[in-house]
């Protein structure tokens, strides 16, 4: 294989991320207010709790996948095809010997447990098991695929990746509208969510058999590839779980506390934030199979490369998240209705700021699995989520739902300092703080506060901003478009400007076709 000796193409890596994004993204968003109009806001929200049943499993499932994708990313030379082929038949014989008896606690087990912890009776728990067979069935699905996928994100075959993640939500979206209107239940939501996962599999499957044969083996345990796989992937599971308790405290406190309506309200603001953050993490997703190459490099090189990274990603994540401040409340209007704006805008703002500092995480988090410490992740994770639960538990019960947000922000936060901190201890360079205050902290803080500046500004004009799809379009792009200026030109006042801004030129010349740039 040459694509072993050949220079990684990062910002072609992070078109093809793009685009998958912007195909998953569009039709999502668009699928959701048919969703939420045929099946209601309470079928929506009995979906969103089995889904957050299921989220333990992906601690799993994520675990596996990323460690059999850095393990193989340091064996593609031809010498190293047994130990690879090794590896990845210990990988499948893991997620079919874990996977399934996992499946088949969600099929006995999931649907008593959700009635007994969410309260849930009538004809929204009559649902719950078929909901969760199917949910589980989408989750081994899943499971698989992620191994096979492995494969591909070794070799950092973005082009492949991304045409697997967009047939996966073309068959998603297509089979809600065409069954959701003649069965609308919680199940059949999660039932289509399963065939754009079987897809993916599938897909997954036959493209590994053609391009990479090769490099396939039949299920196996290999002790030495085991070993391998359990000493990265232990803490990784405890990096997975601290993220699932971040992203899931406050759904189920909100199932537990409350009616499953206020479970789709949150689900409906947190889909928005989801969306715009999940689409940065996969545009800099390309640097984990990357770093991953870089192990004989110099700490100076590496660093660099860091900061760099962190820079861009965060100018584009303050731009990116800080454009639905503005206009979370038109945006829900004309999205899913006024019941929906009046009940989530604010909870929405809050995870947006929320979403904006959690960045700060990302290319420190790929950098970290890169290396092997993974102990440092799991340390990260489990800081922010022991947080976000402690807060959502208190604030929860005193203030109502809308101050679901806020332990989001608190878990943030402490995710932060946890990364300021773990960044002086793995790095021994003479302009550290700078670097950081430049490059993690200033894009960060001043996307938050351009975005709020905004949002009061236009709540305070004379006019009120009409609840449509083109006015609220214009504005967010223009919010978009003012907070990306500021972070750019605050860049050039720093010890760093030349490098941000020869970056920024080259990323902008890749795309756009313009001599003069």
């Amino acid at each position: 294989m040459t694509l072993g000796k050949k220079p990684p193409d990062l910002l072609g890596n992070s078109a093809w991320n793009a685009i998958a994004f912007l195909v998953a993204v569009a039709l999502n968003l668009a699928i959701l207010p048919f969703v939420v109009v045929h099946l209601g806001l309470a079928a929506f929200g009995v979906a969103g709790l089995v889904t957050a049943c299921i989220a333990p499993a992906l601690v799993f499932s994520n675990a596996l996948g990323l460690s059999t994708a850095r393990e193989l990313a340091q064996r593609l030379e031809p010498s190293d095809r047994e130990d690879a082929r090794r590896l990845f038949a210990t990988a499948v014989t893991l997620a079919v010997g874990a996977g399934a008896p996992i499946t088949i606690f969600f099929l006995f087990a999931g649907a008593p447990l959700a009635r007994l912890g969410f309260h849930l009776a009538g004809p929204a728990a009559d649902d719950l098991g078929r909901a969760f067979a199917l949910a589980g069935t989408g989750w081994l699905c899943q499971c698989l695929s992620a191994v096979f996928v492995s494969l591909f994100t070794a070799r950092q075959d973005y082009r492949r990746i991304a045409s697997i993640g967009m047939a996966s939500t073309v068959v998603t979206t297509l089979s809600m509208l065409l069954l959701i209107p003649a069965s609308p239940y919680a199940s059949t939501f999660l039932g289509c969510q399963a065939l754009g996962f079987a897809t993916s599999l599938l897909m997954a499957l036959v493209w590994s058999r053609g391009a990479m044969g090769q490099w396939l083996a039949p299920p196996g345990l290999h002790r030495d590839a085991l070993g391998r796989l359990v000493r990265f992937g232990s803490w990784q599971v405890a990096a997975q779980g601290g993220a699932l308790l971040a992203g899931q405290a406050d759904r189920y406190l909100l199932g537990a506390l409350l009616q499953p309506q206020f479970v789709g309200f949150y689900g409906v603001a947190q889909r928005l934030q989801e969306a715009t953050y999940i689409g940065i993490l996969k545009v800099g997703e390309i640097l984990f199979p990357y770093f991953s190459t870089l192990q004989k490099e110099s700490e100076d090189r590496r660093g660099d490369l860091l900061f760099r990274s962190s820079w861009i990603l965060n100018v584009l994540a303050a731009s990116a998240l800080g454009g639905l401040i503005p206009v979370a409340g038109p945006l829900l209007h004309v999205w899913t209705g006024a019941e929906v704006a009046a009940e989530a805008a604010r909870v929405l703002v809050m995870l947006s700021i929320a979403g904006i500092i959690g960045s700060s995480a990302n290319v420190f988090g790929f950098y970290l699995l890169a290396q092997g410490q993974s102990r440092s992740n799991a340390l990260i994770a489990l800081v922010t989520g022991v947080v976000t639960l402690v807060t959502s538990a208190i604030a929860l019960p005193r203030f109502g739902w809308q101050a679901a947000g806020w332990s989001a922000c608190a878990g943030m936060i402490a995710q932060m300092v946890t990364i300021v901190l773990l960044l002086r201890r793995s790095f021994d360079l003479a302009d550290m703080w700078p670097r950081v205050v430049h490059c993690v902290l200033m894009p960060l803080g001043i996307g938050i506060a351009t975005a709020l500046a905004l949002r009061y500004g236009l709540r305070r004009a004379p006019f009120q901003l009409a609840p449509s799809w083109w006015s609220v379009g214009a504005i967010s792009s223009l919010s978009v478009a003012t907070i990306f200026v500021v972070a750019v030109a605050a860049s050039q006042l720093g010890p760093y400007r030349s490098a941000c801004w020869r970056d920024m030129r080259a990323i902008v010349g890749r795309f756009v076709p313009l001599k003069a740039i």
